[in-house]
């Protein structure tokens, strides 16, 4: 595949479902929530980032463990629901956006990319990962989350985080990995 799925990509899989990857009820997705939480540790955030945020069950968890945070998918579908679903937090917002093309104003230390990734090609992931750089502060935590099975997307799962951690070497280290049978999360940290 030559082109990271586009807008309409995503508008014709929300067609057909919601909630097309079960976020709300399947046990891959519950488990590797609760990893993700794990992998962050006790830290708490002044300022978050999630862009894939589907319909907001993660951001919901991640808003948590931020004083604000951003929350952005490629389509609006999804961010109706999500917005209804954190309707409770004002601290977190959502906004309409395609990364790597599209990236908000600001500074972040915390930017989760869960299951993004293997949606774009190896160039737009190499784009993408300047954009993460810049907009990391100091001290900021980069969380990179790939499913490891097979479909028609531009990327498998590791190959996709295997592009994105080697083009952050500059400035990031890995803090921490876990790998599953069905998903792996990287944490990079600035140097």
């Amino acid at each position: 595949m030559t082109n990271s799925h586009d807008a309409e990509h995503f508008r014709r899989i929300y067609a057909r479902s919601a909630d097309p990857w079960a976020y709300q009820t399947s046990d891959y997705e519950q488990e590797k929530y609760q990893r993700t939480l794990v992998t962050l540790g006790e830290r708490r955030f002044k300022s978050g980032f999630e862009p894939g945020c589907s319909i907001g069950v993660l951001t919901r968890l991640l808003a948590t463990r931020c004083d604000a945070l951003l929350a952005a998918d490629i389509v609006e579908e999804p961010l109706q629901t999500a917005r209804k679903l954190c309707a409770d937090l004002p601290w977190v917002r959502f906004t309409r956006l395609r990364i790597p093309d599209e990236w908000p104003g600001g500074h972040f230390d915390l930017i989760v990319l869960s299951e993004v990734l293997y949606f774009l090609t190896p160039a737009d992931i190499a784009r993408l990962s300047g954009r993460v750089r810049d907009a990391l502060d100091y001290d900021g935590v980069v969380l990179s989350v790939n499913w490891l099975g097979h479909g028609d997307d531009p990327c498998g799962g590791d190959e996709a985080a295997a592009i994105f951690l080697n083009e952050m070497q500059t400035g990031l280290s890995i803090n921490s990995h876990y790998h599953s049978s069905s998903y792996r999360i990287d944490m990079l940290i600035r140097r």
